[in-house]
């Protein structure tokens, strides 16, 4: 029996931060704010040199579309203060008209993060820092006249919260660890897992963790959002990756449909092959629509 929590089913894009493509970057956004696409999730590697600041470019985007939603896929926490993310994050909402979320990792690539000023971080001491940040920014968000957090990772003391979000952002965990997947049944908005690293022999343990967390806090499974980030090439030229993604527009359409309702996952964020703007075009026009058509088919 399939996994399918019934929620609407979004799309969006995985652009590239890298300075040299920035032309192609702003052509894949392009394409999908024409093509009616619902989000951009743009990764967070502070100690890339390579890559924009991942910040900046999003205020960038939002400065630059209309309707398109943004967030980080996903925000580098040991880098970043959960108290200024907390800050940013509600003034890019505030700027934008409500269209910021917030996804947020417990980080990786230790030795960069550490050589660029950050703290090296032990598995469990990274999952504590994650969950406690989730509990600074909120408080940060409230309407409270000041707020304190004693924490191992993080303090506040007595700060005074503002301004507040135009709207509920929502906190999207990017993990994968048990006990991190049960944390976002209970406190997160959403999860953010890659098709690579959570493929579909792994999604129904990890549905069952979260499940398990939301049941404990009291919670509906069915109101987290399961965003998943794809990687392939659309085409009927498309070689394979093995990944069961490379190939044309059919076969896209029947990946994703089973990801909806097999497999529980909602929203569909892609990672177009070489920054292609076409590939956001297709999938937009063809795959998208076909998709959402499908899954109102399947769930009759």
């Amino acid at each position: 029996m399939g996994i399918d929590y019934g929620r609407d089913i979004e799309f969006g894009v995985f652009p590239s931060p890298e300075t040299a493509k920035l032309d192609r970057t702003w052509a894949v956004i392009d394409a999908a704010e024409r093509g009616g696409l619902d989000f951009v999730g743009i990764q967070d590697h502070p100690y890339q040199r390579r890559h924009l600041d991942t910040w900046a470019l999003m205020a960038t985007v939002l400065a630059r579309t209309e309707r398109l939603r943004v967030f980080p896929d996903v925000a580098n926490l040991p880098l970043r203060p959960p108290a200024i993310i907390a800050k940013n994050s509600a003034s890019l909402d505030v700027l934008s008209g409500g269209r910021f979320e917030l996804g947020l990792g417990a980080g990786g690539f230790w030795e960069a993060i550490e050589a660029m000023g950050g703290p090296r971080r032990s598995p469990r001491e990274a999952a504590d820092a994650l969950l406690e940040a989730v509990e600074v920014i909120r408080l940060l968000w409230s309407d409270q006249r000041s707020v304190r957090f004693e924490g191992e990772h993080y303090r506040l003391a007595g700060v005074k919260p503002g301004p507040p979000p135009a709207h509920d952002i929502g906190i999207w965990l990017g993990v994968l660890g048990p006990r991190l997947l049960k944390a976002v049944g209970r406190v997160a908005d959403g999860w953010v897992p890659s098709h690579a690293y959570a493929g579909t022999d792994k999604l129904p343990g990890m549905h069952a963790r979260i499940d398990e967390g939301a049941a404990e806090a009291g919670r509906d499974p069915a109101d987290i959002r399961r965003v998943y980030n794809l990687w392939g090439t659309i085409g009927d030229s498309a070689g394979s990756s093995g990944g069961g993604l490379d190939g044309p527009v059919d076969q896209w359409v029947e990946r994703i449909t089973e990801f909806a309702v097999e497999y529980g996952m909602d929203t569909f964020v892609l990672g177009p092959v070489e920054e292609s703007p076409e590939q956001v075009e297709l999938f937009a026009a063809e795959v998208a629509p076909a998709v959402r058509e499908a899954v109102r088919h399947a769930r009759g």
